[in-house]
């Protein structure tokens, strides 16, 4: 029946981009790995770690003492915020903790993170460039080991590793898509960088565009180059969870929007006759990623129709509506059910389908994102 085809086309085509995917990572990992090979005297590239910020008045002086922190050669390592017209004493703040390695620049208006990020590449004065968010606070040797790849010629692009602390639904989240990276890493390219701490040569930077997701943008840039982007697990931030679930939501929804519109202007990365294996990658880990929405909406609506043809069906088809009731629950109880991790997990997974969902409405119909807030983590 066609019913019945939609179903479990559905099924397989949600379950490929969650297990499928990351199975077939493994299988090739285990029979092609690139391991990366570093000569054992590489000395350390000098870096620019370029920050930018925006009304981060809350976390600045954290973010400072934080880079001042970091274990690096003397004179390797150039730290540059750039304050995105901030108005709430930020560059005040940046201004006066100013040290032989710490600089800053403002920009008088708000033109957004592609324009900070850019503003800071034509004044980083080395090679190498690390970015970095406000809300990441560093372990003392991830500049060391988040530069150390760079002694490798065919390295381009190197992220660190968010740790996210609160165990939950974006903390599971996070941990699947480390364990993914990695498992990328060893076939060929990550698909996407950690978007607060990663590295990338100078030369291959690419001009940061307005509504585009700067890590993923890197990435594919350093591809289509000829050059590798990996993870590198010593390469430690922490960060906490977004607490308020409707700023996760919009963050989300950013998120996913500026994924789409990077793709959308680099279509040809799926290729696989020019690309080989990293055209699948980008193809399972982002755009099967983003049309797991309507998936699950085919499920949903072929499974109702099904169920009244048959139990098992009726089984499957209720299951579906206990796990989409337990995040309508997680959303509107404050007791310790909302708590929970079975909760939280279905909280995360149906919000970031739903965000994913509205990201495509706002991509069809033209719109695009560079400005926002910080979120309250």
């Amino acid at each position: 029946m066609p019913t019945e085809w939609v179903f479990w086309i559905a099924t397989a085509a949600t379950v490929y981009a969650y297990v499928g995917y990351p199975l077939l990572l493994g299988v090739v990992a285990r029979l092609s790995a690139r391991e990366l090979v570093l000569p054992a005297d590489a000395p350390l590239p000098a870096v620019t770690m370029i920050i930018p910020a925006h009304n981060e008045g809350r976390r600045i002086d954290a973010k400072i003492r934080n880079t001042q922190a970091l274990i690096y050669p003397a004179g390797q390592l150039e730290v540059l915020f750039v304050s995105d017209g901030s108005t709430d004493g930020t560059a005040d703040v940046i201004r006066g903790r100013l040290d032989e390695r710490t600089r800053l620049h403002e920009l008088e208006g708000r033109g957004g993170k592609a324009a900070a990020l850019n503003a800071g590449l034509r004044l980083a004065r080395h090679d190498i460039i690390v970015f970095s968010d406000a809300s990441i606070l560093l372990e003392p040797n991830a500049v060391q080991n988040i530069a150390r790849p760079f002694g490798s010629a065919e390295i381009g692009c190197v992220s660190g590793e968010d740790r996210i602390a609160n165990m939950g639904g974006e903390g599971l989240y996070g941990r699947y898509e480390l364990w993914m990276r990695r498992l990328e890493s060893r076939v060929h390219s990550i698909v996407g960088a950690s978007g607060s701490f990663y590295a990338q040569r100078r030369m291959l930077c690419p001009p940061f565009q307005p509504g585009y997701a700067p890590d993923f943008l890197s990435v594919l840039h350093t591809v289509e180059h000829g050059y590798r982007a990996i993870t590198q697990a010593d390469a430690v931030g922490a960060m906490t969870a977004v607490d308020d679930p409707g700023e996760e939501f919009t963050r989300k929804v950013r998120t996913i929007l500026r994924g789409l519109t990077t793709l959308a202007g680099h279509l040809r990365v799926l290729n696989p006759f020019r690309f080989g294996f990293f055209a699948i990658e980008v193809a399972s880990h982002k755009l099967a990623r983003w049309l797991v929405p309507f998936f699950l909406l085919a499920m949903f609506v072929s499974g109702a129709l099904l169920s009244m043809q048959s139990t098992w069906y009726l089984a499957v088809f209720l299951a579906q509506v206990g796990f989409y009731g337990l995040a309508v629950a997680g959303v509107v109880a404050s007791n310790g059910l909302a708590r929970s991790l079975p909760v939280r997990v279905a909280v995360y997974f149906t919000g970031a389908n739903v965000a994913t969902l509205a990201a495509w409405f706002k991509f069809v119909a033209g719109t695009r994102q560079e400005l926002w807030s910080p979120s309250r983590r």
